[in-house]
């Protein structure tokens, strides 16, 4: 996908990978909808059934800044739009914490359930236990690990995001030189799916090698974490060409320590979000080149889906309307040559 036409397909990424899932669906749930599948479901509370509004729990990791503080503002927004929506947004420190707090949720019995969860494995047998319960459950970017965990998910497109970062560095390094990978939380689909698509590419774009994966280590989307894992890999490494980080507030911490080591002439960096703090330094030039992004906004998209499921509706733009049970949202490459078109997409 050229760079000129991503700014469109971000406008336009939820119906279109509705579309796709409509068309395509997953071998699983011989593709029935998520509306299909919970029409014969009990509702959770009283709300949709009853004519009165309906109560929507989303569970999420803690989201005071960042990717995840944009997620939280915008379930509550697209919550906001609605007159016939309770919504509460509860927030868990870590796996565990997240579970026993979906627990409590399933004994209040919403009409509908929200989770991005910490850690998709850990959180999969308390989603199960909320399907069990008549508590539509959609999944939100990291996913699950059993198809009876969710009636619906949207994510975005983690295996791409790893596609365009190696494309980028494979073409800015003509598939010579030494690259390090600062990865997210260790374990979880987003982390495997952006590294898997990272390997999977640079081997396409530089069949006879070239491209040395010289250090990976899990910087858990932390930028102070990413500080000191770079730091330990700036003095075991003698020469770096490039570093690719999972994530743009993470990879403030790695370019501190770049700087600090008084080597930002030597590689460039590319990370992962969109935030503000990754857009200005791409727009100044240096050591920051590029990141890759999807937008936040699939958040809104799960509460308009969790109201939809919770109201047997669906999305209008199918015949007949109907939920999908998959949507996934493309990523986007965002340079200095296009970063303008971006910047209504940054997070703080």
């Amino acid at each position: 996908m050229s760079m000129m036409r991503l700014p469109a397909a971000l406008a336009v990424a939820a119906l279109l990978a509705v579309g796709a899932a409509a068309c395509g669906g997953d071998s699983d749930d011989d593709g029935a909808t998520a509306t299909q599948a919970a029409a014969g479901a009990t509702t959770g509370g009283e709300g949709g059934g009853a004519g009165g509004p309906v109560s929507i729990v989303a569970s999420v990791p803690p989201t005071d800044h960042g990717w995840l503080g944009a997620i939280s503002k915008n379930a509550q927004a697209a919550a906001d739009e609605f007159d016939d929506v309770d919504f509460r947004l509860l927030e868990a420190a870590d796996a565990d914490s997240q579970a026993q707090q979906i627990e409590q949720v399933i004994s209040d019995r919403p009409d509908a359930l929200v989770v991005l969860p910490q850690d998709g494995a850990a959180l999969t047998p308390v989603a199960q236990r909320a399907e069990a319960a008549g508590i539509p459950v959609v999944n939100v970017d990291r996913l699950f690990t059993a198809p009876d965990a969710a009636t619906a998910t949207i994510l975005g497109d983690n295996y791409q995001i790893g596609v365009l970062a190696a494309d980028y560095i494979a073409r800015r390094l003509d598939c010579r030189g030494n690259v390090v990978e600062i990865q997210g939380l260790a374990g979880i689909s987003v982390t495997e799916e952006r590294t898997r698509g990272f390997v999977d590419e640079l081997r396409k774009a530089c069949p006879d090698g070239g491209i040395d994966i010289v250090a990976r280590q899990p910087g858990d989307f932390n930028p102070d974490t990413g500080l000191r894992v770079m730091e330990t890999i700036l003095q075991a490494q003698d020469r770096i060409d490039a570093v690719y980080t999972h994530d743009d507030d993470m990879a403030q911490g790695v370019v501190q320590a770049i700087r600090n080591a008084g080597r930002d002439d030597e590689m460039f960096l590319t990370g992962v979000g969109g935030s503000q703090d990754a857009m200005e330094q791409i727009k100044e030039g240096g050591l920051y080149e590029a990141t890759f992004l999807y937008n936040p906004n699939m958040a809104a998209s799960a509460v308009n889906m969790a109201r939809l499921i919770a109201l047997g509706e669906g999305f209008p733009e199918l015949v007949p309307p109907e939920v999908p049970r998959q949507i996934i949202v493309p990523a986007a490459t965002v340079t200095s040559e296009n970063v303008e078109q971006y910047e209504q997409y940054a997070f703080n």
